[in-house]
């Protein structure tokens, strides 16, 4: 997240800065979607993808007080990693995109000559996206600080060392 959060606050300033950290977001996206299917069994996706029925009734129980313990992601953490890959891909393609209507980058011989209407709507959800992220961080921080409530345990600390207590 952090390459996320160098390029969001960098976008007209340093666009130097901003590209770089676009292209690491986009790397570490790969990165991420190799690891979840070789990686540690808690990192792998057929470890946390459940049905959109068991994520429902999983909220539900957290409104209740009285959500399952999981030893890795949850229901609601697994949906909340599958979106934010998504919304991040989004954002590192549109700006590769719009790279390229700059006449930059590996899509400037595609994007170069774009209509303004094509590079501002391009623009619009690029800048979308990127603000929807900010939201989802959001989410995600608070799931994880009730989580870590609910259950007595450091979810953050487990999630930095990948280590839970049993």
């Amino acid at each position: 997240m952090v390459t996320f959060f160098i390029a969001y606050f960098t976008e007209d300033d340093l666009m130097t800065l901003h590209t770089a950290a676009g292209y690491s977001v986009l790397a570490l996206i790969s990165a991420r979607l190799l690891w979840g299917f070789v990686g540690t069994q808690h990192a792998r996706f057929k470890d946390f993808l459940y049905p959109l029925s068991t994520t429902k009734k999983y909220l539900q129980t957290i409104i209740s007080g009285k959500a399952l313990r999981y030893i890795g992601h949850n229901p609601a953490g697994g949906l909340m990693i599958i979106v934010l890959l998504i919304t991040l891909f989004v954002i590192s393609i549109t700006g590769i995109m719009l790279y390229g209507v700059d006449n930059a980058g590996p899509f400037a011989s595609i994007f170069n000559n774009s209509s303004q209407i094509f590079e501002d709507n391009l623009k619009e959800t690029h800048d979308f996206f990127a603000n929807f992220t900010l939201l989802l961080v959001a989410l995600h921080i608070s799931g994880v600080v009730i989580e870590s409530l609910i259950h007595k345990e450091n979810l953050i600390k487990a999630m930095i060392t990948g280590l839970k207590r049993k």
